[in-house]
């Protein structure tokens, strides 16, 4: 009898992991795949070349859960890019941004002096929202709706709780001052009408926008797109803030420093255990049955997987009200993303900035392919009849270029994050067409930097299909749940249940599914083991 098990050996599920082990209980974590990680996993699929699957930088992982993880002691490192973003454009020119605020100001007023004056304002003041709320959002969620008593029971304590939690975010706000208009329209508002009141240039803007629509099925002009922009300044990346940041020998190692860290604690994890069932005896949730057949009693289950696998597939209807089944059954998975990643024999050579011999500051951040406010919205005009954009927009990383571990001397790897690649195709499938999308990826590139598509010598393309079959993502959703406004907050996953409890006795939830959502933040598990540990292990049920 295991006084928890895990579903998912995901991020958030090793600091849910981590947290109950150091608080004395008996953990097991159970993972499907051969290696600990969900999407925050590196692969060697070719001889000398090690490459992220899925996530592929770090920025929002939450200080302390590294501090009390004590992550750096089980091989966590991460390795700082300046500049931390490259567009090269079409007409021969580029734009550089990052931490240097000299380069980024002088970068800036190659394209608008207005701009580049604007530009430092604009980041602070991103910055002062980002300090105001993080400490709410790194919470569980104040359920202040009005929803009817046959949702959801709750005591007079969860009510007083509930009501201390919702002055602490009257609070956060009250503290933005005459800042506060400006910021509800960070957090609900679109991408574009933010960046087009800050600013003018068409380079500045379409490079801050591409970075608001990274894992959304919107363009930028949709509400809810700005929110994605503050995500930007919310995290710290080797303690600075804002700054993304490569994990040296690849986003696995954060992984497996998590796993080291929960197991020294005293937890347990099995790789190559499927879940199967959840189990249930007399309303509670007593364990689980793994695909094998193997029964596993524990007092707490707590999934790390997304609500449609949770309570569609690992449980009988019977097992949870209607009224929760109907909500669950209304989450939107919508997705656009695609992933390829290629092993390459020579660094990109840029018409815009020639030179691949060394690796140069146009090759250590993110490079911007497709970057003006217009390409974007286009790209978004295809994928919502269901075809793959004519023209994708590529954000592409070469983290060799900073980590030369990672691949053989003088090659690299080349990460390449698309939008917009719908998983639902007007016809055809995702298996069939995939590698043509890949192909007229590599022409956009081709544009800016001519010599990619001959240097590639490996290839790995990952669908939105693929997204779904391997890591477990419902309609490769990144996120296990799009994150538009009616989906965030109190109403993650969905409404009355955002405390990482469910209405099944003993199940919880701890993963990219509820608060505060996707990215490799580790907030969902840190604030899931709050609640449980809150709650206290139940009566052993034999």
């Amino acid at each position: 009898m295991y006084d928890a098990v895990l579903i998912g050996a995901g991020h958030n599920a090793l600091v849910c992991a981590h947290d109950l082990a150091a608080a004395g209980w008996k953990v097991l974590v159970v993972e499907r795949r051969p290696f600990v990680g969900g999407c925050c996993v590196t692969e060697e699929l070719w001889p000398g070349y090690r490459i992220n699957p899925a996530a592929y930088v770090v920025s929002l992982l939450l200080p302390e859960i590294e501090r009390d993880m004590r992550l750096a002691d089980y091989g966590y490192e991460v390795l700082a890019r300046n500049p931390s973003s490259f567009t090269p454009l079409e007409d021969g020119r580029y734009l550089f941004l990052g931490p240097d605020q000299e380069l980024t100001r002088n970068e800036i007023a190659k394209f608008s002096q207005k701009d580049a004056e604007a530009y430092p304002r604009y980041e602070e003041f991103l910055t002062r929202v980002a300090e105001k709320l993080e400490p709410v959002l790194s919470l569980a969620p104040p359920d202040l709706l009005p929803l009817p008593s046959s949702w959801r029971q709750r005591s007079l304590s969860n009510k007083l709780q509930n009501a201390r939690r919702g002055w602490d975010l009257y609070r956060a706000f009250q503290e933005l001052g005459e800042e506060l208009p400006e910021a509800i329209e960070l957090l609900t508002g679109s991408a574009t009408a933010l960046l087009d009141r800050w600013f003018e240039s068409d380079e500045l803007k379409g490079t801050l926008a591409t970075d608001a629509i990274i894992g959304t099925f919107q363009p930028p002009s949709s509400p809810g797109t700005a929110y994605v922009l503050l995500h930007h300044v919310m995290g710290s990346s080797g303690g600075a803030r804002g700054v993304w940041g490569y994990v040296k020998g690849g986003m696995g190692r954060l992984s497996e420093a998590m796993a080291g860290s929960a197991r020294n604690r005293g937890a347990e994890i099995r790789t190559d255990c499927g879940v199967e069932t959840i189990l249930v005896k007399d309303g509670h949730a007593s364990g689980v049955r793994l695909s094998g057949g193997e029964e596993i009693a524990a007092r707490v289950v707590i999934s790390g997987v997304d609500p449609h696998l949770t309570f569609e597939q690992f449980l009988n209807a019977e097992a949870l009200p209607e009224a929760f089944r109907k909500a669950v059954s209304r989450i939107d998975y919508a997705s656009a993303s695609m992933k390829i990643n290629m092993a390459v024999s020579e660094l990109p050579n840029f018409t815009c900035l020639p030179g691949n011999d060394e690796p140069g500051p146009q090759h250590r951040g993110t490079i911007h392919i497709g970057s003006s406010p217009e390409y974007v919205e286009r790209a978004y005009d295809d994928a919502k009849y269901g075809e793959p954009s004519m023209h994708p927009v590529v954000e592409m990383t070469i983290p060799s270029s900073v980590d030369p571990s990672l691949a053989p001397a003088g090659h690299h790897i080349l990460s390449c994050f698309v939008q917009y690649a719908p998983y639902q195709l007007a016809s055809g499938s995702w298996d069939e067409c995939k590698e043509v999308f890949a192909d007229r990826c590599l022409e956009e590139i081709a544009k800016f930097a001519p010599n990619v598509p001959d240097s590639v010598l490996h290839r790995q393309v990952v669908s939105p299909v693929d997204l779904e079959r391997t890591f477990g993502l419902t309609g490769g959703n990144i996120f296990q749940g799009a994150m538009p406004l009616h989906q965030l907050f109190s109403m993650r996953p969905v409404p009355g249940w955002s405390d990482y409890r469910t209405p099944l006795s003993g199940l919880y939830l701890c993963g990219a599914a509820t608060h505060p959502g996707g990215g490799v933040m580790g907030a969902c598990g840190r604030n899931a083991s709050r609640e449980i540990l809150r709650d206290g292990l139940p009566r052993n049920r034999t």
